[in-house]
């Protein structure tokens, strides 16, 4: 008797392999973001949020920049060989890929940060809060 996890066969090995690799280049996730910020990141780490939810709390070392507004003159500040890592609230929003969709039209190297704020949290790291300015 076969269970839902086994009735349909694992892919052979090489087939797994494969597609494991793949998932690479397009994700990566909130330890390897945090361990490449602690030594000077070699990527842009994009909030996709709305800059309300940024200002509550963010990654810290990631720039605002709403999804809607990813666009070429927004981008031209970086060199086009730039890696960007998208992120936004967690596995239940789809930002951080309609973000990486925008980039990847735009002709710009890009992977998700799966997990997002929900995900940097669920790991123990802390987020940043920006505070009102009091001048």
């Amino acid at each position: 008797m076969s269970s839902a996890v086994t009735a349909i066969p694992a892919a052979p090995p090489s087939e797994a392999e494969a597609h494991f690799s793949a998932e690479f280049t397009f994700e990566t996730d909130c330890w390897d973001v945090r361990d490449a910020l602690s030594k000077g990141a070699d990527f842009v780490l994009l909030d996709v949020r709305n800059p309300a939810l940024f200002a509550k709390g963010h990654v810290p070392g990631a720039i605002s920049l709403p999804h809607g507004k990813i666009v070429a003159s927004k981008m031209a500040q970086w060199p086009a060989d730039t890696l960007f890592v998208t992120y936004c609230a967690g596995p239940h929003c789809n930002g951080a890929a309609r973000g990486a969709l925008r980039l990847a039209k735009l002709g710009r190297p890009v992977k998700v940060m799966v997990g997002g704020v929900t995900g940097w949290i669920d790991e123990g790291f802390e987020l940043r809060i920006e505070h009102a300015s009091t001048t």
